[in-house]
């Protein structure tokens, strides 16, 4: 069994999914994972904050621009504009349900975010398996829902693979098709309730899928020809990595690096499953090869992390003792899902780089009930060089907008205003 794993660019419209089904084509044993199609769990992100406002004309609205998104993309396959798929008008039926005829919870704010969002992956896999079908390839849509069991935790969950493995292999040994497509980034607490494994998950499913069915390979199809040393659209100079090891990609999901999601590398390694990176427009692209013998990188990678915040803490009685407070912080950071990117100390002060969140105001005002001076420095960047040179320091990290630098033999990581402009970063 091969696990394939498309992301929403990759099928953002309808000739990303007739390409999908040319790349898939001839493969016997195949599990496909997909993601929700272009710029789909942001438009469904904006229904979700409709509800959240109360509004529900937007959220209306939002829904129906959606519907004709996906009707359009449809239309284009089946070359008959007015052809529907029942699955996907139930989904969208049963999303204008939840949204609109319940009345918003804002103690539940989470749990209404992972079912809304999750509306996309549904309705994108319905689409590409239904199109798959019709043009030849048998398959079987999975839905990962009954077959991921997660933590009780929304927007971030982790899956819980010695519960979910006799369901998924369950769904797999009562089919008689051996193509299987099935969704991203979604599964189910243990009470049934849909969850979210975070922005870009679908790696993450793809890769507990692997796992799960001991695969013998993973194979993620990017809209670039493999993992590159930098986001070429930031850094025009990026090249290719041809290999990485599991270590070098875990420090660099770690950092930021949109290359695969943060948890995706640990499943694989598990299991000594190779993960290849390849090029969406060329299905016989080299790519980039993740496995246990690659040699380590020497080639500096710069990673770009924007819509940070700096969060600085000081005790209020000058007493800051690291054993007795650090607890304190980090466990009030937990219960708001607040995700910490950087650390920094002194004997008084606590500095966190941290990510975008509902809760941080919440958060900081907890902290600053727990005796500590809070102040929060919005909208800053987070870059990591990783394997360094002096060239590269100079131009990217010694600029005077640097609110925080942490430089090891072979990293700097710096927090730092972002520049009003984007010469040379």
């Amino acid at each position: 069994m091969k696990v394939y794993k498309f992301g929403g660019a990759s099928v953002r419209n309808a000739d990303g999914v007739r390409n999908l089904r040319r790349i898939v084509e001839g493969e016997r044993e195949l599990f496909i994972i997909v993601s929700a199609m272009g710029k789909t769990t942001n438009a469904l992100e904006r229904v979700f904050d409709a509800c959240r406002r109360g509004d529900a004309e937007a959220c209306r609205r939002e829904i129906a621009e959606c519907e004709a998104y996906h009707a359009a993309i449809i239309g284009d396959l089946f070359g008959d504009t007015a052809h529907r798929i029942a699955k996907v008008d139930g989904f969208f039926d049963e999303l204008r349900r939840s949204t609109q005829n319940e009345k918003f919870d804002a103690s539940q704010a989470e749990v209404w975010y992972d079912r809304t969002v999750a509306f996309g992956e549904l309705i994108s896999t319905t689409i590409v398996s239904e199109y798959l079908n019709h043009s030849g390839i048998d398959n079987h849509w999975v839905d990962m829902r009954r077959c991921f069991v997660t933590q009780p935790r929304h927007k971030d969950a982790n899956v819980l693979i010695d519960e979910s493995s006799p369901l998924l292999r369950r769904e797999i040994a009562g089919s008689r098709t051996r193509v299987f497509v099935g969704q991203g980034f979604i599964g189910s607490a243990p009470d049934g309730s849909t969850t979210t494994l975070g922005r870009e998950g679908s790696d993450y499913s793809a890769a507990v899928v692997a796992n799960i069915l001991d695969a013998e390979s993973m194979t993620v199809w990017k809209d670039v020809d493999g993992i590159l040393n930098a986001d070429p659209k930031i850094f025009p100079e990026a090249h290719k990595i041809d290999a990485l090891n599991y270590v070098d990609t875990i420090e660099l999901a770690y950092s930021g690096a949109q290359i695969i999601h943060p948890k995706t590398v640990k499943p694989l390694q598990n299991k000594r499953i190779p993960l290849y990176v390849k090029p969406f427009g060329d299905k016989n692209g080299r790519g980039t090869v993740i496995g246990e013998s690659a040699p380590a990188v020497s080639t500096p990678i710069i990673i770009l992390k924007r819509n940070q915040n700096l969060l600085t803490l000081r005790s209020r009685d000058l007493s800051f003792v690291l054993e007795e407070k650090f607890p304190i912080v980090f466990s009030t950071l937990e219960r708001f899902r607040i995700k910490t990117n950087l650390i920094h100390n002194t004997a008084i002060e606590l500095s966190l780089c941290v990510e975008e969140s509902w809760h941080l105001d919440e958060a900081a005002k907890a902290l600053y009930d727990e005796g500590f001076d809070t102040e929060i420095n919005r909208d800053v960047e987070l870059l990591t060089i990783r394997h360094f040179d002096r060239a590269h320091y100079n131009r990217y990290a010694g600029c005077e907008s640097n609110l925080i630098e942490q430089t090891t033999s072979e990293t700097v990581r710096l927090v730092r205003r972002r520049p009003t402009e984007n010469k040379d970063l």
